[in-house]
């Protein structure tokens, strides 16, 4: 049987169920309308009509309860059924598939170049491919420049590949084809790049390397508690750049495969606002999401 430590929150009504592996790749925020059809846990821990909100992200489950309920008389039993569900689904899901990359194309300001971007993070920085003869030690640009002989130069940069075409097509000719490619390569384990890839530089990590205030430091807590892990298990970085008290704002850095996204975006504000109205209410009533 898994077993599962008891860990109280800040929040009183919020309860930890901490195991011993990590449960899933992401986080789930879950309330009585979510769709629970292929969680069983969710299904199991909202029989009881006490359980208002369920959060899991890393190795925790996070149960909210009501306040006429007391944990001291019922955290042993949600315990004992978290134990017994994830015996039965060590990753809280219901057996699916494995999930493919997903891979979309963007258009740039130049006509010759298209960005394919990824789900997930490729690389920590950039690496530049000019030329054919420069893809040693790049193999994804090898791979690229091997099937399509209208490519010219490949950029990788953090979660995308940037392509840029000759005179011989049209992106509107071939963009489907290209994006196919990249994303069998990369769900089949291919290598992106043998060489350092070069670090960005960004000014705004001075803004976000200082000391935090005292609520600053609240929310930053609650952040890498709940968020950070999810984030980074999708490659991708979240701080706490900059909070303003009197509007009850947080800005937010993302940065890697949480940047430049415009839906991951959205997704991750959402969902971080959601999550500091929950456990410091009095401290944040709106989330700004800032691409690094």
């Amino acid at each position: 049987m898994r077993k599962i430590l008891i860990e109280p929150t800040e929040n009183p009504k919020v309860m930890k169920f901490v195991a011993d592996y990590n449960l899933i790749p992401g986080s789930l925020e879950l309330d009585r309308s979510s769709d629970i059809s292929e969680i069983p846990l969710a299904q199991e821990l909202f029989n009881y009509p006490f359980v208002e909100r369920i959060f899991v992200t890393a190795n925790f489950v996070a149960v909210a309860k009501q306040d006429t309920i007391e944990w001291e008389h019922v955290a042993e039993s949600l315990k004992n059924v978290i134990e017994d569900e994830l015996l039965a689904n060590p990753r809280i899901y219901l057996q699916k598939k494995k999930e493919m990359y997903q891979i979309y194309a963007e258009m740039t300001p130049n006509p010759n170049v298209m960005k394919f971007v990824s789900s997930k993070l490729l690389l920590e920085g950039f690496v530049e491919v000019k030329s054919r003869t420069e893809a040693d030690g790049v193999p994804l640009a090898e791979a690229i420049f091997k099937e399509f002989d209208f490519a010219k130069e490949v950029f990788i940069s953090d979660n995308f590949v940037a392509v840029t075409r000759n005179d011989s097509v049209e992106w509107h000719q071939v963009m489907m084809v290209v994006r196919g490619f990249i994303a069998e390569y990369l769900q089949n384990g291919g290598e992106i790049s043998t060489i350092e890839p070069q670090k960005h530089e960004n000014p705004v990590e001075k803004i976000i390397n200082r000391d935090y205030t005292d609520d600053e430091q609240k929310i930053s807590d609650i952040l890498n508690e709940y968020v950070a892990p999810a984030v980074e298990n999708d490659g991708g970085k979240i701080s706490l750049m900059e909070y303003d008290e009197s509007s009850k704002t947080a800005k937010m850095l993302l940065q890697g495969a949480c940047s430049g996204c415009p839906s991951s975006t959205a997704t991750l504000k959402n969902g971080i606002e959601n999550i500091l109205k929950q456990f410091v209410p009095d401290l944040v009533e709106r989330v700004e999401a800032v691409n690094g």
